[in-house]
């Protein structure tokens, strides 16, 4: 059998989609089902707001990027599911690697998006983004996970930088200030050892 007809898990090798669980969210492989609230996600004004997100999408884009999840190579795009109500309360993703000399991926884009407002303060994405990091470093073998946030969403910031990430750098693009962060797997297994 071809590469193409192999066990998703084979053929994604680090990148296969895990499901992580967390005292407050379980994140796991995206589901056909979950487009409705990818939409709902997609058209709140508030999350596009935080997130400087101006693009626009049909709902078949919706439908055919969320059935696509599964077996998107050299990625990671997981559903953030709240484990007290079993709702699908956002998206986290790891994506953009970057290799090292010997091609393996060394580092990653890190991003999250919160369905909405219902969703903001109550702990869901600090504990998805420390879940995803401890995924990065420990089974994907990144050793520096970065992210971009706007100076303007200081509670994201802040569960970043509860998570560990730390400023790296600012910049001003499409009229929009933004944050660049980052968390090296030594940074991480230092706070860890610390803990």
């Amino acid at each position: 059998m071809g590469e193409r007809g192999a066990d998703p898990a084979v053929r994604l090798g680090v990148w296969a989609k895990p499901t992580l669980v967390g005292e407050r969210v379980t994140l796991r492989p995206y589901r056909a089902d979950d487009a409705d609230a990818v939409w709902e996600m997609l058209s709140d004004p508030v999350g596009r707001e935080l997130t400087a997100t101006t693009a626009t999408f049909d709902r078949d884009q919706i439908d055919a990027w969320v059935a696509s999840r599964a077996d998107a190579p050299e990625r990671l795009d997981l559903s953030i599911i709240d484990n007290a109500t079993g709702e699908w309360a956002g998206e986290a993703v790891l994506n953009e690697p970057r290799s090292g000399p010997l091609g393996t991926a060394m580092s990653a884009n890190f991003r999250i998006s919160l369905r909405g407002p219902a969703w903001f303060g109550r702990g869901l994405g600090t504990e998805a983004t420390r879940l995803v990091v401890a995924h990065a470093f420990t089974s994907i073998g990144l050793t520096q996970v970065t992210l971009d946030v706007l100076a303007r969403n200081p509670r994201a910031v802040r569960a970043y930088e509860s998570a560990g990430f730390v400023e790296t750098g600012r910049r001003l693009e499409d009229g929009e200030k933004w944050m660049d962060m980052e968390l090296t797997r030594d940074a991480w297994t230092t706070a860890q050892g610390a803990a």
